[in-house]
């Protein structure tokens, strides 16, 4: 029985990191975690800072996607953000979703 439950939390553990795992490998395959980190400042911000930063703005998916699609510069200093057209639409949409979820 033991044995049972323990598999049984293992499966859900699983199950409930997947969604997070596919995000972040789906930014490192849209080449954003060259530039970016979970946790902390690289060369564009960390994207708990950028869901910090967001929280409670309820245009943020859609400003961020369309600045994820065209690039930008300032928000966050000088260094510009190059645009990312090559990156499918529903593919932005889900990584700023998860960003702004705190990247988890």
């Amino acid at each position: 029985m033991k044995l049972i439950v323990a598999s049984l939390i293992a499966a859900t553990a699983l199950v409930a990191a997947t969604p997070a795992m596919a995000n972040l490998d789906l930014a490192k395959k849209s080449n954003c975690m060259s530039c970016h980190t979970v946790d902390k400042k690289l060369v564009g911000p960390a994207y708990q800072d950028v869901a910090k930063k967001y929280a409670g703005n309820k245009d943020a998916v859609k400003t961020l996607s369309a600045k994820v699609k065209a690039g930008g510069k300032g928000v966050w200093g000088e260094i510009p953000m190059p645009p990312n057209a090559a990156v499918k639409d529903a593919d932005i949409e889900t990584l700023v979703k998860w960003i702004l979820a705190g990247a988890k």
